[in-house]
């Protein structure tokens, strides 16, 4: 299943709100991305059918180790660009922003060779 900017912005927040308290809810993840109830609701049926998480009888959502890889890997090119971003005088609001949009257009292969030409000059 493909999934859309949302829907990795989703699995990103369950994975950051994962980190910080351990235990995620579906109110958690409404308050974090600042959506609706309703919203979340409709996402999380989504990444359930797609195999992404799992939601138990307490109502905590759980990344499947497919959906932890995509929330690791969008997680990682935020954190990137964020940086990057901060480190070349970008207001640190402007460059959340502008990293969550990039993080979702980049492919893999650019965001590698960018990754390791920034490594090299480390």
């Amino acid at each position: 299943m493909k999934l859309h900017a949302s829907g990795e912005d989703y699995l990103e927040a369950i994975l950051v709100l994962h980190k910080k308290t351990g235990m995620v809810r579906s109110v958690d993840v409404a308050r974090h991305l600042e959506v609706t109830k309703p919203s979340v609701c409709h996402a999380v049926a989504t990444l359930r059918d797609g195999g992404f998480l799992t939601m138990d009888s307490d109502y905590f959502l759980h990344l499947t180790d497919v959906g932890r890889e995509v929330a690791e890997q969008i997680y990682e090119k935020h954190r990137f660009f964020t940086e990057r971003l901060i480190a070349a005088g970008v207001d640190p609001a402007t460059a959340e922003r502008d990293a969550c949009r990039i993080e979702h257009v980049i492919s893999d292969e650019s965001f590698q060779r960018l990754k390791a030409t920034s490594e090299q000059k480390s």
